[in-house]
Formats: structure tokens, sequence, C-alpha cells
């Protein structure tokens, strides 16, 4: 059987976490598989409309590399991919429920649903849904009341008994009794589809065969059955992902201020990372392994391997996974290169100009590296002899103070200046001074750096010249 599967995400802010998870899987299920994954854009919630947002959504897939095999920037004869431009097809397939009986008009103003809802609330009712008033107006009053110009939406004519079952290829049958399902709207006032509608009509029409979406959606099953069978369509597959959650223990979520894509993408996470981590949630590798490429898991997908628990979204732990991509799985010019387009990116207005010396802080740098964003704070003192001194390394200096002016004296005497060279001063002035190195060394990574948290410290006063080193010593010496 082909598979189609598609994500639909709503144009209403910054991209979220959860549409890059809901990309990865159904992704890598359908290419798993040589069908379809498409990208459509869920734009008729005209309210919650960001005008910028659809962009973002597709370039966050871009820096992904999640590519779709369509999508509002690669139409083929099923789109156009952005739902707002489909709205006659879901006006005709709205009219086509209300002809059979499947749904009804109702011709209620905002301000009486608003009314009746206030009532039923001081009323206690546990029910607050649509009254169902109009459900049993008579066709004839129904087409003359349109026919006058009265404003209506089409709601969803949902059984009033018996129960609906939804097979969920996650969780089996989930059984819902029809008493809690609401008479949902489907077309609105302003001729615009809600979700539950576009959604389905859409999916039938560019033959979307996997619904691959989150937990939350579960409960809107049924309804979707219901419009698919009132249009005497088959159902796709459902599969409902489990959550994703946030440190608190609550569902992860942009509105309470969980980080969306951008923001790790300012942090500087790798997008590698983040598809690796997503991976994680809720899924496992059959060896454990967590260090993973979509291509491993394409490769060694399959869904008795999700579990249902939820997971908790780690962001500390996707920065170490993050680190290991740095040092393991990334080349030594490919970090710089990730390292340099960052900064052109984000603007840290480091010089870096001179490529030779910036690829070498880089290198000497990667081991201390989390994150991309953290590259222009950590290494300020490679750029200028202008940095703050912090505490733990003006200590240092105070401490060893009286060993800087011989030991630049030493350094300035060396005619090569490298690593090896520096190193074998440190040794020499220890062994003569009847010290250990953990009392020389660290009042010259002081003064050199004006922090201990630095790399290797003959390797760094190597890539910061002689001149430089000699001109800091001397300043620390005071």
């Amino acid at each position: 059987m082909s598979v189609t599967t598609r994500i639909a995400p709503s144009p209403t802010g910054d991209p979220h976490v959860g549409t890059a998870y809901q990309a990865l899987f159904n992704s890598i299920f359908a290419h798993q598989h040589g069908g379809k994954f498409i990208v459509r854009i869920e734009d008729t919630d005209r309210t919650r409309y960001n005008a910028t947002s659809e962009g973002r959504i597709l370039d966050m897939l871009d820096w992904l590399g999640i590519v779709p095999d369509a999508s509002p920037r690669k139409e083929d004869d099923l789109g156009p991919y952005t739902q707002s431009q489909r709205a006659e097809l879901h006006q005709k397939y709205a009219q086509q429920l209300l002809e059979s009986g499947a749904a009804y008009r109702a011709f209620d103003t905002p301000e009486e649903l608003e009314e009746r809802r206030k009532a039923a609330e001081a009323r206690k009712d546990s029910f607050l849904g649509y009254d169902r008033r109009d459900r049993n107006l008579s066709r004839e009053e129904s087409d003359r009341r349109a026919a006058a110009g009265e404003e209506f939406v089409i709601r969803l004519k949902a059984p009033l008994e018996g129960q609906t079952v939804i097979r969920d290829r996650l969780r089996g049958d989930v059984v819902f009794d029809n008493s809690i399902l609401d008479d949902k709207v489907l077309l609105k006032r302003d001729g615009f589809p809600t979700y539950h509608l576009a959604a389905m009509v859409d999916d039938h029409l560019m033959g979307v065969t996997h619904v691959i979406r989150a937990e939350e959606w579960l409960s809107s099953t049924p309804i979707h059955q219901l419009i698919l069978r009132g249009l005497g369509w088959d159902e796709p597959e459902w599969i409902h992902t489990p959550w994703l959650l946030s440190s608190g223990g609550k569902k992860y979520s942009k509105r309470r201020g969980d980080p969306s894509v951008e923001d790790f993408r300012k942090m500087g996470i790798l997008p590698e990372a983040l598809l690796n981590y997503l991976g994680m949630m809720g899924w496992s590798m059959p060896n454990g392994e967590e260090l993973f490429s979509v291509a491993d898991m394409q490769r060694e997908f399959s869904w008795e391997r999700v579990s249902l628990g939820g997971s908790t979204f780690d962001v500390t732990k996707l920065k170490w996974l993050n680190g290991r991509y740095l040092r393991e799985v990334l080349s030594e010019e490919d970090v710089v290169a990730r390292v340099r387009d960052y900064l052109n990116e984000f603007g840290s207005g480091l010089p870096t100009e001179d490529t030779a010396y910036f690829a070498k802080v880089v290198r000497l740098m990667t081991p201390r590296l989390e994150v991309l964003g953290d590259f222009a704070d950590k290494t300020t003192y490679f750029w200028s002899d202008d940095f703050a001194v912090d505490e733990k390394a003006q200590k240092a200096i105070d401490a060893g103070k009286e060993h800087l002016p011989e030991l630049a004296g030493r350094f300035g005497k060396l005619g090569e200046w490298n690593a090896a060279a520096i190193k074998q001063v440190f040794h020499d002035y220890a062994e003569e001074k009847g010290l250990k190195m953990g009392k020389v060394m660290p009042p010259v990574r002081a003064a050199a750096a004006g922090t201990m948290e630095s790399p290797d410290l003959p390797e760094m006063l190597e890539a910061l010249g002689q001149e430089r080193v000699l001109g800091r010593l001397s300043r620390a010496a005071g």
C-alpha cells in the first residue's frame, strides 16, 4: 500500500517544537515505505492568523533538513497546500453533509451563544457545549432563513447515543460515549471551515493514508470519523503520538514559555542534534544508542518501539547531545564552518577575518562548547586585550604573581613560539623552583585569559601569540 503522511501546522506564532517532532515522525514513516510526506498550512482560523508565521514554519523545516514531497513551496496537482486557498472545496463538502442530513444550519448569533453559555455555567451544567437549539429545524425553515440572508454556521449532527470506536495504531480500540460529543461547527459564518472539516476533506483529497499527530487530537477523532463517514469516505490509519512534556511535567507549550525551534537555533543547537533528540522522545534505537541520524532512524523505525508514557523535553540533555555532535560527529572543518555561519547569522562582532586564527580558536574551544551560542562569550580574550578578569582568575593571579615576571622573561627568549616549547618552559621553571605545575600554570592562565575556564594552556598561549602573551603577563604582574 502506498503511504502518504502529512503535518498541518497553523501559522499562529513561533514555529513549535511539536511541529518539528511531528514532521520528523511523519517524514520518517512515509519515506521508510517509499511514500509521500506533505506539509499543509492550516490557516483558516483568521482570528489567530500570523502573516509571517507560514514562512517561518517552512523555513524551520528547511533548516532542519526535513524535505516535504509537497508543500506551499512545492505545489503539485493535489494542491494548493495552503488551506485558505481551498475554501470552495470545503464549502462544497459542507453542503454535501448538509444535504445528506449529517449536518445542519445553526442560526444562533455569537451574542446568543455567549448568553446561553453563561446561563449554563450559572446552572453548573457539566456539559457546556452547544445546546443543539437549531438541530431539529425543518429543512424548509432552514432553507427559508438562509435564503432570507440570515447568517448561520453549519454544524455536525453528532449521534446522541451509543459509542464511537477509534482504532489507533499505538493504543488499540479507544471507545468514546457519543453522549459527550458536541455538534461541532464545520463551516463558520465567514465561509471558512473549521479545522475539523478542512483537515478531513483535505486529507482525503490529498490521499493521506496515515494521520500521525499529537495525542491531544485523539479526543477530536470521533468527530473526524463522523465527518468521513458522512461523506462516504474511508478512514486513514490513526496514530496519535505521546505527549512532549516540559520539565514541569506539563505539555510542552510555547504559550507557557517553552523554547521554540527558533529559540534553539539562536541558542546554537545544531539541526541534526535537535532531530536526534526529538527522535528519542517516546522512541528508542534497538541497540539503545542515543546518538543517531535521521537515516539511522528511518532504517530502524517501528511503531512497536514507541512508548506511550510521554517524554520530558530536557534542554540540558539536548545541549549535552549537541556537544557530542560537535566533538564526535562533525569534522573539525565542519565545526569551524558551523561556528562561522552562526556568528554571521546572529552577529557577534568578533573579528574573524583571519581565517587561520579563527579556525585555530574554534578547534581549541570545541571540547568546551555545548552550543554555538557559547562561543563568543567564552573566547573574548582571543580577540581583544580588553577582557574582564573573573574572581577565581584574580585570586590565581594574586596567589602566583611573583612567578609572572620570570616566566615572562623566559617566554620572551623563546625563538620558536609553539605549545611544545611553552610547555617546556613551565616544566623547567617548576623543576628549578621545586614547585608543582599547579602552582606555576594557574597565574599564567588567569593573566592570559581572565578566566580559569580555558583550553589547554600551552596550546592557548601558542594561539594567542608571543607578543600578546608577554603583554598580558606584564600587565598582570603590575
